[in-house]
């Protein structure tokens, strides 16, 4: 068991070894005094040796140290907690307070207050104390070892205040061992202690908890590692990005052990600075930032751009279940920080996983991101028993990204109420992810979720609505006034396609706006007619459905008619030669070419644009006109 270690003074430990009930016979496994200069891993040279070097156990600490200013001393503690996080360091500081003793004899009883090294503290820290006995339950189970303790315990310490018995993994112990203790555990000599420590709690029997007090240690903070790595760091003159610990803190899930067994591996791995992206590399962790990408493209119903970024993962290295495990956990920290925007302060998170979570907190609401934990937890479990393991990843990242533009259930009761207002599912079942480009005109933001309906515009209660049309129907006495008819649909104009795609999107219609784009050439358009032409791709149904869906949607009738004509080319068409466009203006640009002649290998893949003007293409599409940035990327 270990456990928290101070970035102060480093400890003298030197185990000696010793069996069983043997002085400094910890089970644990004292394995002999090191040779001189020989390495001591951090988790050892680093563990505390006093109350004041224990991290995150403020309340363990605060306990004690009333118990032992009152005189108010229990027999028998029990320690239990996780790995990593104390519980045999603070078992033998426990030891050494009770025996706490200056050479001159000035401290006359037990304190936690142990400014320099006693007479007794230097051997109960190594274990080797003829007075501190340390016995691994986990290897001495047997009522026989039990007895050893019962014969012993009569006994006065030989040169302490207390006999001190540590037991550790006290859980191992067997029924008969455990019946054999209470006894001695009810009623122990006064000069004799106990402390148990344990992982599992719940297989200690209730008669031995009952003889002892309880101390939880809980685990460690991230942000509390982080400067506890930090103050060690800088003591063992190694060089670390903030970030690097952060990932490292996160890792240990709140072990101390864990964390500066990380930390060790990372310094050896790095050789020098130790880096986040060699301590993912290490840990087999994907990007943090590739994460978000994947979580923003799924969060967009973008299914092409989620099987790229997760296949250039996934060809790095990465294991699907642990790209699915993070990519849960950024879900969790969004859904944190909408609950709680303090959470997003926390420096254990890098800068742009806590920008990025406020911005994602902001637009997706918490139905959303619930409906994504579920599937991500139901996906984990799936791939992790999966023959092909990235196949299923991919197979989830389907279902998350089918499910983006879904309704939730309250807000598919809401557009049947309205009568309409929502469109129907297509016969395929769910509504379908836009594919890698999504056009400049779906204006409509995808992340935000239908509006709210007025309550006045419902026709009937929400429980009635679940409970069928044909009882909704036959008790019109429940139903609320009449509304008049919305407005929008009263002053709803379409003119232009580019307005016609946008009111897809509003209307949360993923497969119409996506015909809009990829299938449709508009010849011409007006306010209740278009001409259109179609491509080979096209649905036969198309031109009905969306001679329906108009009326509904603007309250008029529409008249949809097939040209002979060509027509414009589709807007995907367009969006895909404005791509190329600027990435050709883009390389011919002088500065461009300066940098790509500078470093070899490297090639243009992306145009940004810095600023918006809207104008008018020829096209009729809203495009805006921006510098080229010059930005490239390797």
């Amino acid at each position: 068991m270990t456990d928290a270690g101070p970035p102060a003074t480093p400890s003298d430990d030197s185990d000696r070894t010793g069996p069983g009930l043997d002085a400094g016979g910890s089970g644990a496994g004292a394995l002999g005094a090191a040779p001189a200069g020989a390495y001591r891993v951090l988790a050892r040279k680093y563990r505390p040796n006093s109350f004041e070097d224990l991290i995150g156990q403020e309340a363990v600490v605060r306990t004690v140290s009333n118990a032992f200013d009152t005189g108010r001393i229990p027999q028998a503690w029990i320690l239990t907690g996780v790995r990593g996080v104390g519980k045999t360091t603070t078992a033998r500081i426990l030891a050494r307070a009770l025996n706490y003793e200056l050479p001159d004899g000035s401290v006359k009883g037990p304190t936690i207050h142990m400014p320099v090294h006693g007479v007794h503290c230097k051997a109960i820290m190594e274990s080797r104390h003829m007075d501190v006995l340390e016995m691994d339950a986990a290897s001495h189970t047997g009522v026989d070892d039990v007895r050893q303790i019962n014969d012993s315990v009569r006994y006065a310490p030989a040169s302490a205040r207390y006999k001190v018995y540590i037991i550790d993994e006290v859980h191992m112990l067997s029924t008969a061992a455990f019946n054999a203790f209470l006894k001695t555990l009810e009623e122990p000599p006064e000069h004799a202690k106990f402390v148990f420590a344990t992982t599992e709690i719940r297989k200690v029997p209730v008669t031995v908890l009952s003889r002892c007090q309880r101390f939880d240690l809980r685990r460690v903070e991230a942000d509390v590692l982080m400067k506890h790595l930090g103050g060690i760091a800088e003591k063992e003159g190694v060089e670390v990005e903030a970030e690097a610990l952060g990932i490292i803190a996160r890792a240990a899930e709140g072990s101390v052990r864990d964390s500066l067994s990380l930390f060790d591996q990372a310094i050896a791995h790095a050789a020098g600075l130790v880096r986040a992206d060699q301590v993912r590399q290490m840990l087999g962790l994907a990007d943090r930032t590739r994460v978000i990408e994947l979580f923003d493209a799924l969060a967009r119903g973008d299914i092409a751009a989620a099987f790229a970024e997760f296949r250039d993962q996934y060809d790095t290295g990465a294991d699907p279940v642990v790209v699915l495990s993070d990519l849960a956990e950024f879900v969790n920290f969004v859904t944190r920080v909408k609950i709680v925007p303090a959470t997003a302060d926390n420096v254990a998170f890098g800068e742009t996983e806590r920008l990025r979570g406020r911005e994602f907190a902001t637009k997706l609401s918490m139905r959303v991101l619930s409906r994504m934990w579920q599937m991500l937890l139901k996906g984990i479990a799936e791939v992790q028993g999966a023959t092909r393991p990235a196949a299923a990843a991919e197979m989830v990242l389907v279902r998350i990204a089918y499910a983006a533009d879904l309704p939730t259930p309250d807000e598919a009761i809401r557009m049947i109420e309205q009568g309409g207002g929502g469109t129907p599912l297509p016969s395929g079942g769910g509504a379908a992810p836009r594919g890698v480009s999504s056009g400049p005109s779906s204006t409509a933001s995808s992340y935000a979720p239908p509006a709210a309906v007025p309550r006045s515009a419902t026709t009937m209660s929400q429980p009635t609505a679940m409970r069928g049309g044909a009882e909704s129907m036959a008790r019109p006495q429940i139903s609320a006034p009449a509304a008049a008819p919305q407005p929008e649909l009263q002053a709803l104009k379409i003119t232009s396609f580019p307005q016609l795609v946008a009111l897809a999107s509003e209307k949360r219609d993923v497969m119409t706006r996506m015909a809009l784009e990829a299938d449709v050439r508009l010849v011409r358009i007006e306010d209740g007619r278009l001409e259109l032409a179609l491509e080979r791709t096209a649905s036969r149904a198309l031109v009905n459905e969306l001679g329906r869906k108009l009326e509904q949607w603007t309250g008029r009738r529409w008249t949809v008619i097939v040209s002979n004509e060509p027509g414009q080319p589709t807007l995907r068409s367009q969006n895909e030669a404005q791509k190329n466009e600027r990435e050709r203006a883009a390389e011919s640009d002088p500065r461009v070419q300066e940098v790509l002649a500078r470093f070899p290998g490297a090639k243009l893949i992306e145009v940004r644009r810095l600023a918006t003007e809207p104008v008018e293409t020829d096209a009729g599409i809203e495009d805006p006109v921006e510098p080229i940035d010059d930005d490239d990327d390797s």
